[in-house]
């Protein structure tokens, strides 16, 4: 079979392997469609990300689908919890200590033609669905992750700082949730353009912090509910701890590629925040197929690129340089 391996920093290889043998309790899943992720590619401008950095060269892909051996089209969980610790009995397997996820750390991930898997981590998806379809369904798992933590209530307004695929698939939940008003905010226009083309009612070009001032006046000076910072840039960081209410809420979903992350003591203090997390998502695939099957959440359009397999060092620098929302690689 064919596999993308990283080799070092911008280094991407396609050789040939075997066929991995599935285990037992594990399918061997033919992969249709790989999306590239944020973390992604600080594993390939970085080599790593966070205190995971590259030690042997590593398949990558975790948001991916493809078809077992009997036909079942399937949306692979990409992570594996131990089922058996403290954390994973009390529900949250996603804080599992023991976690083995695809595409990260030594765990080959999904950029291959075939990988054996867990079945109890495949989903099966209804014919109306694509294999791209299935792979995006785990960003949208980590969206309604994001939304299950900002405990939004209708009515409330949200302000969403980065809008690449995560970020418009918040944009998306937040609206069927009922959130009265969602604004928006990123460093390129095309995603502020699709920020609100998705629901967003505002939506700016964050520039030097200087968008803390048109959000601040179209609330009246209030603020937003809960805001939700999906860039993984210190400047997004800053704009959600500015721009949310006394008792708001702020809920870090973005990644930072120095892996610090800081914001205002005196701010946070006066005004009381909670700070919540994101560590992937917890129990959403059900969620997230229902969801998409009946056209509450568009998925299939934030796929704006698709590239073969053997293109994919062409998929992975047109995502560097962000062009469009979702690139998206098919086998």
């Amino acid at each position: 079979m064919l596999s993308v391996r990283l080799f070092g920093s911008g280094d991407l290889r396609i050789q040939e392997e075997p066929v991995p043998a599935p285990k037992q309790g594990e399918k061997l899943v033919r992969v249709k469609a790989v999306g590239v992720c944020g973390s992604d590619l600080h594993w390939f401008e970085d080599g790593g990300i966070g205190d995971a950095q590259l030690k042997r060269p590593l398949v990558l892909g975790h948001e991916f689908a493809g078809i077992t051996e009997d036909g079942g089209r399937m949306a692979v969980d990409p992570a594996l919890p131990c089922g058996e610790c403290e954390f994973c009995q009390q529900g949250n397997p996603n804080l599992c200590p023991a976690v083995i996820f695809a595409g990260h750390g030594e765990q080959d991930g999904g950029l291959r033609e075939y990988i054996a898997w867990d079945s109890r981590r495949l989903y099966p998806i209804p014919d109306t669905l694509s294999e791209s379809d299935g792979a995006m369904l785990e960003p949208l798992g980590v969206a309604l992750h994001a939304l299950d933590l900002g405990k939004l209530r209708a009515g409330m307004t949200i302000g969403v700082f980065g809008c690449g695929p995560i970020g418009l698939l918040v944009v998306q939940l937040a609206r069927r949730m009922g959130a009265a008003r969602i604004i928006a905010t990123d460093v390129l226009p095309h995603r502020v353009e699709a920020a609100i083309t998705y629901g967003s009612d505002e939506a700016y070009l964050a520039n030097r912090r200087e968008e803390i001032h048109p959000i601040l006046e179209a609330t009246q000076g209030r603020g937003v509910d809960v805001a939700f910072e999906c860039a993984g840039e210190q400047a997004a960081v800053d704009t959600s701890f500015a721009a949310a209410v006394p008792g708001g809420k702020v809920i870090l979903v973005g990644i930072p590629a120095n892996d610090q992350t800081s914001f205002s003591a005196s701010t946070a203090r006066r005004k009381g925040l909670t700070i919540k997390l994101v560590r992937r998502m917890k129990h959403t695939y059900p969620r997230a197929i229902e969801m998409v099957t009946r056209g509450l959440v568009d998925v299939s359009s934030l796929v704006t690129h698709t590239f073969p397999l053997a293109q994919a060092m062409d998929a992975f620098q047109l995502a560097v340089r962000r062009e469009g929302l979702k690139v998206m690689i098919t086998l």
